[in-house]
This record gives C-alpha cells, structure tokens and sequence, in this order.
C-alpha cells in the first residue's frame, strides 16, 4: 500500500523538479543575453587614442562623453569606419569622418547628414528602382537639436535619447524606463507619464516600469502620481531608449492624492472584488480606543465582516475565517489580532497598506478559498533618521526609520505593547478583579537596495498576547515570522523575485487550580515557504505571470503536561503531522484592445500528508467512529500518506464601454489543504489547525463574479455594483458535542459537507472635497448542508442551514469633514443582521434526569447590530521647523451605548433554563491618544 503512494507522488514530484531545471534554463539563457563576455576590456578614451596612433587619424571628442566606458580589447581591425561602429556600438555616440582631412569627429546621439532627402525641403517623394518595381523613399525627416539661442530658455533638464541612425529613421521611437522614489528607493507604480505634444499618457506598472511612444525629436514629458512631485522633463529623442526617472516625494494632501489612483484601477483593471487599503485611510476612522486598524478598515468594505464585535478572523463573502491567507511581507500570519480580535497585531506606523483580493485571486497565491489580504510593510528612510508614534489610553506605539547606507539601505523598527489591566481592574464586577490582559508585538524590516536592478527585503516579526480572565488559567498565543525577499531585474522585459518565508503560531494554557490538576497545555503551527516567481512583459499585448512555490508543514497537534509533581493529570502527546505543498502557474494579461483585456491562468496545486504517525482505514457503508475502524496503518518518517491536487483556473474579463465605466466578469477555483477545527460558535485563538490526511479530503472551492464600475465629476465619485456566487465542498463541521482538542482521532468528530454563499455588494465613494467617506451595503448568504445515511452524521436532516456568520444585510458608512487644515470630524455607523444561533425548545425528564432538547442547527438569530462611532482629529500647527508634528484624537466608541450582543448562552436556575447575553462594549467607551511624528 506505501509503495502504491509512493508511485502516486513521483509525477508531481517530476513535474515540480522539471519546472525548476526550465526555469533555471530560462534565467541561464537571460543572464547570458544579458551579460557582458568576459573579455579583456579597455577604456574607450585609451582605445580611441591607440587607433588614432595605428591610423593617422586625428579624433575630436568631448572627455565627458566617454568617462566610464569600457570597450572589448581584442576588437579586430576592419577598415577605420567599421572598427570606429564597433568601438562606440554600446554607446549613443556616433561619427563621422573627413577623409581629405583624415578626421574623425565623435557626435552625441545625432549623426552629421552631408546630404539632405529629396523631400526634405517639401518636394514630393521620389521614386527610386529597385529590380522591376518602383519604391518610394520614406519621408521620414532627420532629427536635429534646438538652437542655442532656444537651449538658453530652457526651464526644464535636457535629455538625449538614442543613437540616431540613417537605416532605422522614424517618425516615432519607444522610450521606456523604471520610476523610483528617490528617498526609498521603491518602484513607483501608477504614475502617469504625459507627453505634452503627442498626448500620449501610459501608467507605470507595479515594478514601476513604463514604456511610451514619441515622436521623433523634441518632446516634454510630465510624470506624476500620488505622493510624489510633480516632474517635468525636455527631451530630444533620435532612437529607441532608456530614460529611468527618480522622483521626490510630495507634500499633497492625502484626500487630494489618493483618490486618483484607485479611480483609475476601479474602472481599468480586468480583476474583480479587488480593494486597495493605505493605512493613512484609518486615521481619519473612529476605533475602540483610538487604536488604527486596517483590519476595522477592510470590515466597514462591502463583501468582509466579522462573526461578532471581539471576534477573531474575517468572512469573506459567506467563507470561514480559516479560508483567508494573510499574509505579512509574503509571510503567513496566522492570527493577525491581538485581544480576541479587538485591536490588529500589525504596527499602523510600520504597516504602508494591503491589496485585498475576494474576487479575482492572482494566480501566483493558492491554498485559500476565500481570499487574500497582501499586507506590506513600509521601507525605511534611507536619507535620514526618522520616526512616528503614538499614545493612548491603553496602548504605546512607536516606530523608527533608521537609514544604514543613505540613499541605499535602511532598517524600519516598530513596536506596540498594550497595558489593559487597569481597565479590568476598574470595572465593577469581582470576578474581573484579578483578571490580566496584555500584548506586545514588534517588526524589523531592512531594504538594500544594491542598483537600479536588484534589491532584497528581509522583515521579522513577533506578537505574544497573555491574558487571565479567571484566576487559574492563563491563556497566551504568539506569532513569529520572517521573510527575506530579493527581487531582480534580469532585462527589460523580465523581472524576479526570490522568496524565503517562515511561519510559526502557538497557543498555551497554564492552569493552576486549588486541586490537584495543574497542567500545562501547548499547540503549535509551523510552516516554510520557497517561492520563485518572474514577470514577463512580453510585448503591448501581453504581461506574463509565471513562477513555482513550496510549502513544508509541521503542526504539532497538541500536549498536556502536568505541572509540579502533585498533580494527578495524566500526559498525552498527539502525534506531529507533517506535508508538502507545492504549485506551478501561469498566467497572462491580454490586452485584446483598448476596451477588452482578459486575464489568463492556470495553477496547478499539489499536496502530500507525511509520515510518521499513524492513520485509521474505517469500514465503507458504515459511520466513522470507533466500531467501525478497519485497520491502522503506521508510516515511517518521510512516508507518503495520501496525495491531493489538481489545477486551478484564474478567468477574468474587462470590458470599458467609456473611459469612466467598465463591466468585468470573473471565475476561479482553488483547493484548501488545511483547515480550522472549532466547535466554538465564533473563532478563537485557541483554535486548532489540521492538515488534510488519508480521512480528511481538501476543501474545494470556485467563485464566479459580475460587476459594473463607473466613476463620476472627474473621478470625484466611485460606484461600483458586484455580484457572486460559491460553491464550496468538503467543508468541516462538527458532531454535536465532538471532542476536538487531544483526539488523535479527530476524523471521528468532525464531517465534511457541501457550502454555497452567494450576494451582492454596493459601494459608492466620495473621494475629495472637505466631505468624503464611502456607503457601503452587502447582501449576502452563506450555508451548509451536512447529509450522510447515517442519523448521526446528518445536521438538521441533511439539508441546507444558515453558516454561523450568515448575515444578510451589512450596512456600513464612514464619514470625514475636513473643517480646517487642522481640524477634521469623522463618523463609522455599520448595521448587521444578527447571526444564527442555536437555542433550546424544551426539557425533558428521562430516568429521572433533566435534559435539554435544542433547535435545528442555527434556527434562531441573535439580535440586529448596529453601532455609531464619533471622533474628532486636532492636528499641530503646519510649520516645517518643528521638532516633531503630532495631532490628538479624540474618539467615542459606541456612542449610542448599543449593548450588542457577543453571544448568547443558557444557564439552569431553581429547574428553569434562562437565556443569557454577553456583550463585549455595552457602553460608550471614550478615547484620547496623542501622535507625533518627526
């Protein structure tokens, strides 16, 4: 049976092995392209100077022409002219020689023209013989400079492009170039290039890369974009070029700046449910004690909600919060929040913003069904020592730009920690009394940037949460990651990037009671990725996305330990799990024309559960549990167990029927290795992850969407209307009153059944003005269905129920008044249907005991949520020689002291079963923090 699985893996194995010898041919044949031959070299000066020795032939140039340029010193001589074109062939210089004088004369970019074409001065063209047919010349006219008198008028840098050439004249030439930010030393992407006579306008890519047709000669072109100051530049162009721009940051208003941006990108791009969060967006939003949170952000998003206000995790469109990957700088972050979802654990002065995509997901992520949010972190400054925090009523914050290397390398620092005991000290309630909460979390990231070609990224990072709700137990979970990335450019057309990412997360119980049960209680979950990935920009028409990733497993599934030698706990160790996880892809945009582009791709995912440990087989026509188990099977270390996967399909399609409204489709599916096993009506972060095995299939999924997008005055207004539909299978769920955690067993609690969600979404956003803010509404469903013949495998008789995060409605709106340039007001009202619950109907006696009888499986909801927040933003005065510029914020959250359910509980009183609510803010709860930042 092991040798027969063994063989099901070696062609995956093969496939994934004779990918990486293609793409390593590949980079081999680019870097050999690309490369110089490594031949001795000489100075082109000294080359120049040892020619006009060997030839009698005096050479006029400009030094500063030449400084730095080597030449190959076993060029062969061929005549003066054709020796000269070999010297000068990787420059943009030219010549021209005068041979009654035995003269050669270096020319920059143009060439000297002693004779003019014949419809230079107008004349009409001429037709000229060529065997039996007749040819007309191209009436292409020569480049030349301005005068001088005009050169001296010149407001903006002049530029040279290109070695003219008489057998390649144009009427237009390709410029193409890199945008970089000349502080951080990052890729500019979306920054609009004009040229002023043309009017041709191209947007850089997300490498910061663009490329723009000019006429031949003089031109102006402007850049500009978000943040960044504006630039201007003349240029004479004589030939295709390169033209790599460096740009300064900005000192636009934010509201001015980032509207553009996601204006564009809303209508033009193909992908569908995809939205764009700069943290500076959560500044001007009122949070629970004045803490910035993107997570809070993405919530108030049409499409994303929570299961309850202190829940852990996020649903996407109708999906389980273990079906996002989160990921910090291409690292997996397990549990993204701190204090039962309250606060995030990522540093808003560190965090620069995140891509989140529930729609179209990029071919190159996989392993999740619902979604990605890509959160980055930013560069530090590499040109002077910086830093920004803030303090609040709970929490301090700080975070450091520290430049290594000016204008090459830099190390950004963060750190938060969290002082909540005081709170739960003062709350009238005893029980709470001895009660502790707290949290730290910190971030390193460095970024060298080696030329305009390569640059690596390295970023660790750490969280710890400790909290005590009662006196015997203290609970605590970490998260540890680190990623080091190196991006490279190999040609014009190609870029790299290599990527070594590491994730841990762990959760413990430290019990210690008054009998004689003290334990100690561990999980933990650790995973490595590989990733290599390349971008292809292959022509006009097409961009290129390709790459392979792999993934190692080892979930450690849980121990207890007694502690100290009195306690009578017995120890029980679960056996480690461990696998692979691997993806090849390819995907390809397609501008089919100016309306019509298409996205392409393919994905295929791999999976291995690996030994050793031990599995069950179970008896076909009879339910999984103890009486029926077959046989057990045990697997040496390295073994094989069972193998998963299949391709993956990335489909979308935009179609613009004006430059301000576009209609987009969309269809993907994906497979999920792993999976979250809870039976706790909301997440926790004492939930456990389990790898797919031999009893436990992958969770399946696809996704097909439809949207219309249109903008409004100028991209003042946004409006965008999506719909979508899911079909998932093989989702868990749990028996009723299943033993989840130390089961080495756990297939025996769980069952794996079908899903569907589907909704519509509604944003309209305001953009600029003293009054912005967004409106967004969600319609949405999401459930289950649980059938087996078995009774005791069936939930609610086999058919469809309500997903515990099922809401139908969600209305959130945010609103920001700008009164000054100091003084702003802001607003956060979110409406949520109440989720479905599960209550008791009756008591029975039976033997003389009392028991419960409940309800199908969320047949009841608990109350509607809504919740109003207010917050005032008082910034310092805006003069530039200040020690540091700060402003304070003052919030209220919950100002209508809501008492919004969390959950609801049932508890037996003198025989009677009563319904209890807990709620997590049942009162406005205030908050001032001061920011600063210098």
């Amino acid at each position: 049976m092991q040798k027969e699985r063994r063989r099901e893996v070696l062609s995956p194995i093969f496939a994934l092995l004779f990918f990486c010898l293609l793409l390593f041919f590949v980079q081999g044949v680019n870097a050999q392209e690309d490369s110089v031959k490594a031949v001795d070299s000489l100075s082109l000066k000294v080359a120049l100077l040892q020619l006009e020795s060997d030839t009698g032939y005096s050479f006029f140039f400009n030094e500063d022409w030449i400084v730095n340029k080597k030449v190959p010193a076993n060029i062969q001589e061929d005549g003066i002219g054709p020796t000269i074109d070999k010297l000068l062939l990787n420059t943009n210089l030219n010549f021209y020689i005068l041979e009654n004088e035995k003269r050669v004369i270096l020319l920059r970019n143009t060439i000297i023209y002693d004779e003019l074409p014949s419809y230079f001065f107008g004349r009409p063209d001429s037709a000229i013989s060529a065997g039996n047919e007749l040819i007309t010349e191209k009436r292409i006219r020569p480049t030349f400079i301005l005068k001088k008198s005009e050169q001296e008028k010149r407001q903006f840098p002049l530029t040279r492009i290109g070695r003219a050439n008489t057998n390649n004249l144009k009427s237009s030439y390709m410029l193409k170039g890199k945008v970089t930010n000349r502080r951080t030393n990052e890729a500019i992407p979306d920054l609009a290039i004009r040229s002023k006579g043309s009017g041709q306008v191209v947007i850089s890519d997300e490498n910061g890369n663009y490329a723009i047709e000019l006429p031949a000669g003089y031109n102006i072109i402007s850049a500009s974009a978000m943040g960044i100051e504006n630039m201007e530049r003349e240029i004479v162009i004589y030939n295709d070029g390169i033209l790599n721009l460096l740009m300064e940051e900005g000192l636009q208003e934010l509201e001015e700046v980032t509207v553009e941006a996601d204006a564009v990108s809303n209508v033009e791009e193909t992908s569908t449910g995809t939205e764009t969060i700069n943290l500076e967006e959560s500044k001007n939003i009122p949070l629970v004690l004045g803490e910035r949170d993107l997570l809070q952000v993405a919530k108030a998003l049409p499409g994303i909600s929570s299961a309850g206000e202190g829940a852990t995790g996020l649903n996407v469109r109708g999906g389980k919060t273990d079906q996002n990957l989160v990921l910090l700088d291409d690292a997996v972050i397990y549990n993204p929040t701190h204090f039962f979802g309250i606060f995030q654990a990522l540093n808003p002065f560190t965090t620069e913003g995140a891509d989140i995509y529930k729609g179209s997901i990029p071919v190159e992520f996989g392993g999740r069904l619902s979604s990605v949010f890509d959160i980055r972190t930013k560069n530090g400054n590499v040109e002077k020592f910086s830093g920004e925090g803030s303090i609040g009523p709970v929490t301090g914050n700080l975070a450091l730009e520290i430049p290594v290397k000016k204008d090459t390398s830099s190390i950004i620092v963060g750190g938060r920690g969290a002082y909540a005991d005081w709170i739960l000290r003062a709350l009238d309630e005893e029980s709470l009394n001895k009660s502790q909460a707290s949290f730290i979390d910190v971030i390193a990231k460095y970024h060298h940037r080696f030329n305009e070609n390569s640059e690596i990224r390295a970023t660790a990072y750490f969280s710890r949460d400790d909290f005590s709700i009662t006196s015997d137990s203290l609970y605590n979970y970490t998260n540890r990651l680190g990623s080091i990335k190196w991006n490279h450019r190999h040609s014009e057309k190609t870029t790299a990037a290599l990527l070594l990412a590491n994730s841990d997360y762990r959760f413990g119980i430290d019990f210690d009671g008054e009998s004689n049960t003290d334990f100690d209680l561990n999980y933990s979950i650790n995973e490595t990725e590989l990733k290599y990935k390349l971008s292809t920009r292959l022509n006009d028409k097409h961009d290129l996305d390709y790459g392979i990733s792999t993934k190692f497993y080892s979930v450690n599934p849980g121990s207890i330990e007694p502690q100290g030698n009195e306690s009578d706990i017995a120890p029980v160790f679960i056996d480690t799990e461990r696998a692979i996880e691997g993806a090849l892809y390819l995907g390809d945009e397609i501008a089919v024309t100016n309306k019509l582009s298409l996205e392409l791709g393919l994905r295929y995912a791999f999976f291995a559960a690996l030994g050793s440990g031990t599995q069950r087989t179970y008896q076909q026509g009879l339910p999984r549990n103890e009486d029926a188990v077959r046989d057990t099977i045990s697997y040496g270390s390295g073994d094989v167990i069972e193998t998963y996967g299949g391709p993956e399909a990335r489909l979308g399609l935009r179609y613009l029927f004006t430059p301000d409204f576009s209609v987009k489709a969309s269809f993907n599916n994906a497979y999920q290795f792993i999976h979250t096993l809870t039976n706790n009506t909301t997440v926790s972060p004492i939930d456990t992850w389990k790898l797919s095995d031999l009893n436990i299939e992958p969770q399946t999924g696809l996704q097909a969407s439809l949207g219309f997008y249109k903008n409004f005055n100028d991209n003042m207004f946004e409006l965008s209307l999506e719909g979508y539909y899911k079909r998932l299978d093989n989702v868990l769920d749990f028996k009723t009153g299943a033993d989840l955690f130390l089961n080495e067993n756990v297939e025996t609690e769980v069952l794996q059944g079908d899903g569907k969600a589907y909704g519509v979404e509604f944003l309209i956003k305001k953009n600029r003005g003293k009054f912005n803010g967004w409106l967004g509404y969600t319609y949405s469903r999401s459930f289950y269905r649980f059938d087996s013949p078995f009774s005791e495998e069936r939930i609610n008789g086999g058919d469809f129920f309500p997903s515990n995060f099922d809401k139908p409605h969600d209305i959130s709106l945010i609103a920001n008044y700008k009164l000054t340039k100091r003084y702003s007001f802001s607003a956060n009202f979110v409406y949520q249907t109440g989720r479905p619950v599960t209550f008791p109907v009756a008591t029975f006696e039976f033997r003389g005991s009392d028991f419960v009888a409940f309800s199908n499986r969320n047949q009841f909801r608990i109350p509607d949520f809504y919740r109003l927040d207010l917050g005032i933003n008082m910034e310092g005065n805006h003069k530039k020689n200040k020690l540091a510029h700060s402003f304070w914020t003052l919030s209220v959250y919950n100002v209508l002291g809501r008492n919004n359910p969390y959950s609801v509980f049932f508890v037996t009183e003198e025989g009677q079963v009563k319904a209890l609510q807990s709620s997590i803010f049942g009162i406005p709860v205030p908050a001032i923090t001061y920011n600063f930042k210098f």
